[in-house]
C-alpha cells in the first residue's frame, strides 16, 4: 500500500508550482508564510511570523479594506476564503495574487491557505477585454457592415449597427441566415447562397449582390466572407464585411418630361455637357423608382399633366430623399409659381424657354451640393474609422478633452498621472491626424461623437 505524501514532498510540490502557503493567527495578528508566499509580495524570506499588516500594506490601498472584511468574515463563519487581489511590490511592480484558505478545524481563530501569482492571466484577460472593446468601437463607427455567423446553427451572432444604414432595418430584425437571404434580390439570391456555402467549407469569397430594402430601394453590396476555424481546422464561424457600393459618380441627371419634342433636346444638351442622363416620361414613373435611385439632380418640366405639377419635389421632400429638383415651367411673369415651387422643395426654378448656360449652371450647382455631401460622408467615415482604432484609454482621454478637461483633471478622474495622460493625448492626436484641439473636436463631431457644447463654440 502506498504511503501518503510526506510534508516535505508536499512542500516541494508547492514550491515547484510556485504556490505559497500561509497560516494566519487572527488573535495575534500574525501571518506565518513560506518563502514562495513572501516572494509574491516582494518581501525577503524569514521563518518568523510577520504582522499581517506587513502584507496588507503591500496591497492596492482601495482594495485593502474589502480583503480584510472578506477574510475576517470567512474565518468567523468557518467558510472558505477566496479572493483575487492586487499587490504593489516594493519595486513598484503590480501583481495579481489569488488566495484561498479555511479556518483550522481545531482552532477557529487560525486560517491556513495557499496563494499563487495570476498576473499573466489577468493581463491576458485585460488585453482580451480591450481588444473586444476596440472591436466594438470599430464596429460602431465603421460604415462597413461587420457580421459573424455560427455555422452550426446558421444564425447571426453579431451584426454591426451599420446594417441599418445599408439594409434599412435594425440588426435585431435579422432572425437568421435564411431571413437575411430573403433581403437579397431574387436574381442574386441563389448565387449568393452558393457562394456562402463555399465559405462554410473553408473558402474565402467576395460576393456582389443586390438587396431590397423595406422602403423599396435597391442597393448594391460587396460582401467579403471568410471562414473562422477552431484549433482542429473545422469552420465554426463565418465572418463578413459588407460595403454599400451603390455610389454616384456625381454627374447623374434625371429628366422628367412627358413631351418627346422637348425631352430629346434636353437630354442631348445634358449629355453633351458630360452628364449621365436618365429619362422618365411621367412623375409617377419617377417616384416609383425614387427610393432606388442613387444621388443625382432632377430636371422637371411641369408643363404636361403627366409631370404632376409640383408633386415630385413635394414627395421627395416628404420622403427625405435628397435629389435636388430644378423646375422648368412657363412662368410668364408668375412669381407665385416660382415661390410655390421653392416652398415645395425645388432647388431652382427656370422659365421656358430657358437659357442653355443658365440651365447648365443650375445643374452644376445642384450636383456640386451633392458632391459636397458625399465629401462630408467620406470625411465622417474616415473620422469614425480613426476614432474606432483608438485604445480604450485613448478614447477616455479624448472624451475628457472634449469635456474641457486638463491633463491634471483627467489624470485625477482616470487615476493616471498627468504625464501619462499627456502621452495618451499625444498618441490619440497622432492617430486622428489632428494637430490642434479644434481639429480633434471637428473630427469627433464628424464621426458622430456627442459633444458637451455646440460646435460653434470651437
Amino acid at each position: 500500500m502506498s504511503q501518503p505524501p510526506s510534508e516535505d514532498h508536499l512542500r516541494l510540490v508547492l514550491e515547484a508550482a510556485r504556490i505559497g502557503s500561509w497560516e494566519w493567527d487572527a488573535e495575534a495578528g500574525l501571518l506565518t508564510a513560506d518563502a514562495v508566499y513572501q516572494s509574491l509580495f516582494g518581501l525577503p524570506a524569514q521563518k518568523e511570523p510577520r504582522p499581517v499588516e506587513d502584507y496588507w500594506a503591500q496591497m492596492v490601498p482601495e482594495e485593502t479594506a474589502a480583503a480584510i472584511e472578506i477574510a475576517t468574515a470567512a474565518l468567523k463563519h468557518g467558510a472558505e476564503y477566496q479572493m483575487e487581489r492586487r499587490v504593489i511590490r516594493p519595486d513598484g511592480e503590480v501583481v495579481w495574487i489569488h488566495s484561498r484558505g479555511r479556518a483550522k478545524p481545531d482552532d477557529p481563530t487560525r486560517m491556513i491557505g495557499v496563494s499563487f501569482d495570476i498576473t499573466d492571466r489577468k493581463r491576458a484577460e485585460a488585453a482580451l477585454r480591450e481588444s473586444d472593446e476596440r472591436f466594438q468601437q470599430f464596429a460602431k463607427y465603421s460604415t462597413e457592415v461587420l457580421s459573424l455567423i455560427d455555422v452550426e446553427t446558421s444564425q447571426h451572432i453579431f451584426i454591426s449597427s451599420a446594417y441599418e444604414r445599408v439594409w434599412g432595418v435594425a440588426p435585431e430584425a435579422v432572425w437568421g441566415l435564411s431571413h437575411w437571404l430573403e433581403t437579397i434580390h431574387p436574381d442574386d439570391r441563389e448565387r449568393t447562397a452558393a457562394g456562402l456555402n463555399g465559405v462554410f467549407h473553408g473558402e474565402a469569397v467576395v460576393l456582389e449582390y443586390r438587396i431590397l430594402r423595406p422602403d423599396g430601394a435597391v442597393r448594391w453590396v460587396r460582401d467579403t466572407f471568410f471562414p473562422i476555424s477552431d484549433g482542429h481546422g473545422r469552420v465554426r464561424r463565418v465572418g463578413g464585411i459588407a460595403q454599400d457600393i451603390t455610389i454616384s459618380s456625381g454627374s447623374l441627371v434625371y429628366v422628367i418630361d412627358a413631351d418627346d419634342g422637348s425631352r430629346e433636346p434636353l437630354r442631348l444638351l445634358l449629355q453633351g455637357a458630360g452628364y449621365d442622363v436618365r429619362v422618365f416620361a411621367s412623375a409617377q414613373a419617377f417616384l416609383q423608382m425614387a427610393r432606388a435611385l442613387i444621388a443625382g439632380c432632377v430636371v422637371l418640366d411641369i408643363r404636361a399633366a403627366e409631370a404632376g405639377g409640383l408633386a415630385v419635389p413635394q414627395e421627395l421632400k416628404a420622403r427625405r430623399i435628397h435629389l435636388p429638383v430644378i423646375v422648368l415651367g412657363m412662368l410668364d411673369g408668375d412669381v407665385g409659381l416660382a415661390v410655390r415651387a421653392m416652398k415645395a422643395g425645388a432647388a431652382d426654378v427656370l422659365p421656358i424657354p430657358y437659357d442653355r448656360e443658365t440651365l447648365l449652371l443650375a445643374v452644376a450647382s445642384a450636383l456640386a451640393g451633392i458632391r459636397e455631401g458625399a465629401e462630408r460622408d467620406r470625411a465622417a467615415m474616415v473620422a469614425r474609422a480613426r476614432i474606432a482604432h483608438l485604445t480604450v484609454r485613448e478614447r477616455q482621454v479624448l472624451d475628457g478633452m472634449l469635456a474641457g478637461g486638463t491633463n491634471k483633471s483627467m489624470g485625477r478622474d482616470l487615476r493616471l498621472s498627468p504625464r501619462t495622460v499627456e502621452i495618451h493625448r499625444a498618441h490619440l492626436m497622432e492617430r486622428l491626424g489632428a494637430k490642434t484641439l479644434p481639429e480633434a473636436v471637428l473630427m469627433a463631431a464628424a464621426a458622430g461623437v456627442r459633444l458637451p457644447y455646440p460646435i460653434e463654440w470651437v
